[in-house]
């Protein structure tokens, strides 16, 4: 049982390195976290957004818990999140993030997807929202253990 975040992106840029890095090392299993970073396609538009969801999905195993990010997706308080991981370990799932490309993710990725999770209506760079997930995750975990990190 695992976090793996799958994105369609390059690396991590250095100014959002060392956050992700910071609560990447904080993390204890099962809320491990790793990343698994798939290029852009060379393609525009529609041919983009296909070619990279195919990527996406195959990344992604039969018994994988998905959660898919998109601003249309159900927002979630921290507490809720953290519940929600916490319930797919107890049943021995892995849970795979997805975050798209530019183009977004065609329907197949939408129709594979557990869960369709908003960060915010507003929309961020793809290495914001790595920093996003990692801190959450880490949120999570301390939420889920009962330790003080998350102050209602």
């Amino acid at each position: 049982m695992s976090i793996t975040v799958v994105a369609v992106g390059r690396k991590h840029e250095s100014w959002a390195v060392d956050g992700i890095e910071r609560w990447t090392k904080r993390l204890r299993k099962p809320y491990d976290l790793s990343w698994k970073l798939l290029p852009h396609s060379s393609r525009d538009g529609d041919a983009a957004r296909a070619e990279e969801s195919a990527r996406l999905l195959d990344a992604v195993k039969p018994a994988d818990h998905v959660i898919l990010l998109d601003e249309r997706g159900k927002n979630l308080s921290s507490p809720q999140l953290a519940d929600h991981l916490q319930s797919r370990f107890d049943t021995g799932h892995s849970i795979v993030l997805l975050v798209g490309g530019a183009y977004g993710v065609t329907e197949t990725v939408h129709e594979r997807a557990n869960m369709v999770w908003s960060l915010s209506q507003l929309v961020f760079p793809h290495q914001l929202v790595r920093l996003i997930l990692a801190e959450q995750v880490y949120r999570a975990q301390e939420i889920s253990a009962g330790r003080p990190y998350h102050h209602v």
